[in-house]
């Protein structure tokens, strides 16, 4: 029982942000006057926000304190030598090329990697994502198992990359026509399901085997890795 104790959290709430409180019928008429589109929402309207995850959670102390301490030079920032120092320690990449967020990234990537006609596989897609891809002439194909969109369907990691999807896309197109596979974790169009790494080792050797390159988007990597742990524990207690 010692485990089910509830207890006070181990911190303490420093800022308040106060929120604008609504009714029903204010919230109904301020998505009619947006066309019905989320994102044409004014925040001061919005009550409990669901449109992202991104930049949501609260800052720790020292987050907050080392922002203050941060250096802003425009150019040879220590800031940007202690991230390029984590990330090679971590990831051990000799090159880091920091992006506002992911976005920004993917599309760079799609840039430099993807040519009019390519062909991006992945399992399912992100809304920007696939438009950066598309943007830059590719055309994105879906290799998610099929039990992704089946709701009844209780696979512990429904964002597996399915390898006879991926075999037959390079048999019909061509490796050489494949820039990368684009691998998300815990994937948000599904719901936030995750994959599992034997899957992900599977898809490597395969893409190995045609010289594609993967790129992960590990927004959630985190997330990923404590819901592998919790299916993995399941089968043991």
């Amino acid at each position: 029982m010692e485990k089910d104790r509830t207890i006070a959290e181990p911190w303490r709430i420093k800022v308040v942000e106060p929120i604008k409180v609504t009714t029903k019928e204010y919230r109904k008429e301020a998505i009619k006057e947006a066309g019905y589109n989320t994102f044409l929402l004014k925040s001061k309207d919005v009550f409990i926000d669901l449109l992202t995850d991104s930049g949501t959670s609260a800052m720790s102390d020292n987050q907050w304190a080392g922002m203050m301490l941060g250096d802003e030079a425009y150019s040879g920032s220590k800031n940007f030598y202690n991230l390029e120092k984590a990330v090679q320690e971590i990831y051990g990449y000799k090159y880091v090329l920091p992006t506002h967020q992911g976005r920004g990234a993917e599309h760079i990537i799609s840039q430099i990697t993807i040519k009019q006609g390519d062909f991006v596989p992945g399992n399912m897609y992100f809304t920007t994502t696939r438009e950066h891809q598309e943007r830059a002439g590719g055309i994105f194909v879906d290799v998610i198992i099929d039990e992704a969109y089946d709701t009844h369907s209780e696979h512990p990691f429904k964002g597996n990359i399915d390898l006879k999807k991926l075999q037959s896309l390079i048999d019909r197109v061509g490796a050489e026509r494949i820039p990368y596979v684009s691998f998300e974790m815990n994937v948000n169009m599904a719901g936030g399901q995750p994959f599992s790494m034997e899957n992900a080792k599977k898809v490597s050797e395969l893409c190995h085997k045609y010289e594609i390159n993967i790129f992960f988007d590990a927004t959630r990597c985190v997330e990923n890795a404590y819901v592998r742990g919790e299916v993995f524990l399941s089968c043991f207690f």
